[in-house]
Formats: structure tokens, C-alpha cells, sequence
């Protein structure tokens, strides 16, 4: 699945959002998309999920990609244990790996925000810096085309609608302030509920 088959949002819905021109909303399997990079909700282990046939996203890109992926989040592990045992990713940060079997060039992964009992400006500000990261890793790479899953809306219990919110008015922001730096920007989204609150946002 190519940019030429995803329209954007002034294409689909004739949106007069700022950026329309160069965002899009994708319901689908991210691991389908022949972009630069998707971006992967991680976990602080940085290694995939174990859980077999387990429905997140880690799992179905680390499954998608083959054992090669597996093996680079290893190495980049291993690298960052080497000095200290009890190293995990922190939350918000982003490290880029080549796709391996995917039909994206690289995969960017991000450890997003765990929501407990409250949603706290600290876990929204969390959020704010995995857009961003994986943003400028991508940008200062020169990758044109970048689609993110939902990030910390599953398994991390991120609200949907807030997590939505943050996404758009994020990406929005830096591509503002990066004029140029990206040809396309994809929401991807999988279930009905997402789909519908980036065409609220975006439309």
C-alpha cells in the first residue's frame, strides 16, 4: 500500500486543516505500508512482544519484520546493558532500525506512557515527546513519509480520544516549525472508534 493510494485529508474529506495537503488517516495494517517508516508503540524492553498471537502492535510488526528486527533491538539492547545491567528505554524517546521485511525502509520505535489510575499532564507531556522524537528522527534522516500507529491508546490504556488530540496538534506543530520536512504524515489507525475521532480532528 503507497502514498498514491492513500488520499489525504483535503483529498478525502476536503479538509481545511493546516498540513491537509500532507496528512492522511489510514485504517489498516500498518505493516502493509510502503513509507519511509511506521513508528512501533514499544515496550522499555525494546525486544517485542512474547506473547504468542498477542493483538498489539509490537507483536505485529516484530512478526511482520522477521527475526532480523528482533535481533537489531538485541544488539541495540545489549550495547546500552554493557554499562548498565538494568537498562530499560525510557518513555518518549525513539530509536530507528531498518524494516527488515517490511515494505517501510525503517521502523521507528518509541516507548510510549503507561496510565494508571489518572491521566496526569506529566503522562500527556510523555506522549507529546514520542511524536516529537520519532518526528526528528525521521526528519534528520531525510525520510519523507512516516505513519504512526496510536500510540499507548491499547495495551497502556492512553485515552483514546486525548491520545488523538496530542497526535494531530503535535505532528501539526513540528511540521510548522520544520516547514518542508516531510511529504506525508499518516495516522494509522485500526479500530472504528480511532478512525473516527482524527476525522473529527482532521476534517
Amino acid at each position: 500500500m503507497g502514498l498514491a493510494d492513500i488520499p489525504t485529508v483535503r483529498e478525502q474529506y476536503g479538509s481545511s486543516a493546516l498540513f491537509g495537503d500532507r496528512i492522511s488517516i489510514w485504517q489498516g495494517d500498518i505493516t502493509r505500508l510502503q513509507v519511509d517508516a511506521i513508528v512501533n508503540a514499544a515496550n522499555s524492553q525494546m525486544l517485542g512482544c512474547f506473547v504468542p498471537c498477542h493483538g498489539c502492535i509490537d507483536n505485529a510488526i516484530h512478526s511482520a519484520a522477521g527475526l532480523g528486527l528482533r535481533e537489531a533491538c538485541s544488539r541495540y539492547m545489549d550495547d546500552r546493558r554493557r554499562k548498565d545491567p538494568d537498562y530499560e528505554e525510557p518513555t518518549g524517546r525513539s530509536v530507528l532500525t531498518p524494516g527488515f521485511c517490511l515494505p517501510c525502509r525503517y521502523v521507528i520505535h518509541t516507548v510510549g506512557p503507561v496510565v494508571g489510575m489518572r491521566l496526569m499532564e506529566e503522562l500527556k507531556q510523555d506522549l507529546r515527546n514520542c511524536y516529537v522524537s520519532c518526528l526528528a528522527a525521521a526528519a534528520d534522516q531525510g525520510l519523507r513519509s512516516i505513519a504512526f500507529c496510536c500510540i499507548s491508546t491499547g495495551e497502556f490504556h492512553f485515552p483514546n480520544d486525548k491520545g488523538a488530540e496530542i497526535a494531530v496538534d503535535t505532528v501539526t506543530g513540528f511540521i510548522k516549525q520544520r516547514e518542508g520536512a516531510f511529504d506525508r504524515v499518516i495516522f494509522n489507525v485500526f479500530k472504528d472508534e480511532d478512525r473516527e475521532l482524527y476525522v473529527n480532528l482532521l476534517s
